[in-house]
């Protein structure tokens, strides 16, 4: 019996531990990032990684940007389900790129095992400030109804085709059933810069990006992109008020590679939900105007599911198409 243990595969050891707590002192496990240091996604990444190593143990965050995400999770899609590796997962990586991309280099309906939702940051649609005032636009509505009688006078810029900016644009102007001009840029940083200096009227962003500008009173926020009104802009109403049912925002959560055993699965979701929850983390992520959300596996699972369903249609109908 004692020789048979000693020749246990890796595998075999690494599935057995984590009921044990020794797991948590032995290899170090990788957090996989899709995006560049520094960024929200990296900051909570590295936040959790911090609060979980009394319970998991040391946890190192391997930045991997590229491809719109698609290259870090790949990493996480072809890793060894022995829970040493693990990963983010995001609205781009797994909602809209499999539809965006006319190859992709994973399947995100069956290449990943969920453990949790992380998080929900509320997307913000604002206009300049003096076109508003101008355009005597001081609520949705009112933004509607200009943009119904003049059709096509309007027009919103995004990170660029593709981007969560624009197909929440397009998502918009089908549901409210108007014609507005898309204008693409070569990322969100000029598309803001656009909508302060007046050449375009209004953009859909991310509100931990577009917070400092409200504030400052040079850019004016209509609405919020969830389904309910954001603690962190709770003067906003959601969308969804006047179009009902319209929700999109941006999310990221954590998957490992499918066929990460159940008890490692569990024991992650166990202590990551519960570094999330922790008044530390919820402090930390609403400096960032991101909102820690939690929930079961097979939540989480379910509802990457849906978000794939619905972008689906969205990135469809908006003709966007990376080669």
């Amino acid at each position: 019996m004692k020789r048979r243990q000693l020749i246990l595969s890796p595998l075999a050891a690494a599935v057995a531990l984590p009921s044990t707590g020794a797991f948590a002192q032995a290899r170090p496990i990788r957090l996989v990032v899709p995006y560049a240091a520094g960024g929200p996604i990296d900051v909570t990444a590295r936040l959790l990684a911090e609060r979980v190593k009394d319970t998991l143990g040391t946890v190192i965050i391997d930045n991997r940007p590229g491809g719109g995400g698609n290259i870090g999770a790949d990493v996480v899609a072809k890793a060894a389900p022995d829970g040493l590796t693990i990963g983010i997962s995001a609205v781009a990586t797994h909602a809209i790129n499999p539809w965006l991309f006319s190859k992709m280099p994973y399947d995100a309906s069956k290449d990943f095992a969920a453990i949790t939702q992380m998080v929900r940051v509320p997307n913000v649609l604002v206009m300049n400030a003096d076109t508003a005032a101008r355009l005597k636009i001081d609520s949705l509505r009112d933004l509607i109804a200009y943009a119904k009688a003049n059709p096509g006078k309007l027009n919103y810029g995004s990170g660029g085709n593709g981007s969560a900016g624009h197909l929440a644009g397009e998502m918009f102007k089908r549901e409210a059933g108007l014609f507005i001009v898309h204008i693409p840029f070569n990322g969100g940083n000029p598309a803001q810069l656009a909508l302060l200096s007046g050449q375009v009227d209004f953009n859909i962003d991310n509100l931990a990006t577009a917070a400092p500008n409200i504030r400052s009173g040079k850019l004016k926020a209509l609405a919020v992109t969830t389904l309910t009104r954001s603690a962190n802009l709770p003067d906003a109403p959601p969308i969804a008020d006047t179009l009902k049912g319209f929700s999109i925002d941006t999310w990221w959560g954590l998957v490992g590679p499918a066929g990460m055993p159940r008890e490692i699965v569990q024991r992650y979701n166990q202590a990551f939900v519960t570094a999330l929850q922790s008044p530390e983390a919820k402090m930390r992520f609403a400096a960032l105007m991101a909102e820690p959300v939690t929930n079961t596996p097979e939540a989480f699972a379910a509802f990457m599911r849906a978000e794939m369903a619905k972008y689906e249609k969205v990135v469809k109908a908006s003709g966007a198409k990376v080669d």
